[in-house]
């Protein structure tokens, strides 16, 4: 298989902002964000910010190295400690801030740890799904909720590319928490009418990520340091990989076309470049990127992990109108960018 190239808005990626948001939607609008401290999220604040929103987020640890603190943005934003299963903490903060748009993407995101540690995954991303939602529904100012389901939440199936109506059955804990919060999303939208819309998307990369055992930041720092790259699986699981620039853009997109149109509530969307990438490949591309001849060590190590998985992203792209404003190559390179800049700055 080879990386194919998808479209892309060159005006956008050169004016380095991946927003599409022009008519004024976000100004002065009350919004919170869960997961700020994540890939995602620090990405979607800055858009939030960049586009005049008021942003209050939901920040239960402190992560120094996160985008959210390094960044500054921190500063430029309302700041509510606390866990994301709180649901009385969440009426409060929904209510006192007179919450307008929320954005859910608080998360247990890794799936090592979620067969390590099965029920801390399950509380934070069923349990703190539940407790959005519910704190939602009994705060009358919350007009959108995006919630961030996932790709894994459909679990495997022999019928690829996945779209919209294929069962979700996940195996494993991961898979499963993601499954078990996309459909507890789903009913809140059918029975209590909740203004609800659920994203798909597959597996992100981008500046800010800093768990290094995942596979772009991983061979970005070896190469960087001028050892083998490490893949743990065998190299030839496939995956959706998704830039988190556009991730960011996603959820404003879809928050701003649910306000304008409620037939929308209840209804998921996948989001994709739709493009089939093996493990090795994407670690090869990185390789031919940053110019590099090193060899991957590949250990064959992974276990309980979906083999072969990618979206279909047709759905957005005639219901919503959506394209990807960034190819696999432009977003690995302003990846390879974003790194190379914050482990000198770090050294």
């Amino acid at each position: 298989m080879n990386i194919l190239e998808g479209s892309h808005e060159e005006q956008s990626i050169k004016s380095g902002s991946p927003s599409r948001s022009s008519s004024g939607f976000w100004q002065d609008r009350p919004t919170f964000v869960t997961g700020a401290t994540g890939l995602v999220g620090g990405w979607l604040v800055k858009s939030l910010c960049a586009a005049g929103a008021n942003v209050v987020c939901l920040v239960r640890d402190s992560l120094p190295q996160s985008q959210l603190l390094r960044s500054g943005l921190m500063n430029q934003v309302t700041v509510v400690n606390g866990d994301i299963c709180d649901q009385a903490l969440l009426e409060r903060t929904l209510g006192e801030y007179e919450i307008d748009t929320v954005m859910h993407l608080a998360a247990q995101t890794i799936v090592t740890i979620a067969n390590r540690n099965p029920g801390s995954t399950f509380e934070t991303n069923i349990q703190g799904t539940w407790a959005l939602l519910e704190a939602c529904r009994r705060t009358p100012t919350v007009r959108q909720i995006v919630i961030a389901s996932s790709d894994k939440a459909y679990g495997s199936h022999d019928k690829l590319p996945y779209s919209e109506d294929a069962p979700l059955c996940g195996s494993h804990p991961y898979d499963v928490s993601k499954s078990c919060a996309d459909l507890i999303s789903q009913s809140y939208a059918a029975t209590y009418e909740t203004p609800v819309v659920i994203t798909r998307c597959g597996n992100f990369f981008g500046g800010g990520d800093l768990n290094w055992n995942r596979i772009v930041p991983g061979t970005i720092r070896s190469v960087i340091k001028g050892q083998p790259p490490l893949i743990r699986s065998d190299g030839q699981y496939v995956r959706d990989y998704f830039y988190v620039e556009d991730g960011a853009a996603v959820y404003m997109l879809l928050a701003e076309k649910l306000a304008a149109d409620s037939a929308l509530r209840g209804q998921a969307f996948n989001f994709s470049n739709e493009v089939q990438v093996t493990v090795l490949e994407l670690v090869e591309r990185i390789l031919r990127l940053m110019g590099s001849d090193l060899q991957p060590d590949v250990r064959s190590e992974a276990s309980h992990e979906i083999r072969h998985q990618y979206l279909s992203a047709s759905k957005a792209k005639e219901t919503l109108g959506w394209q990807p404003l960034f190819t696999i190559d432009d977003g690995l390179q302003r990846t390879i960018e974003w790194y190379r800049d914050f482990l000198q700055t770090s050294a």
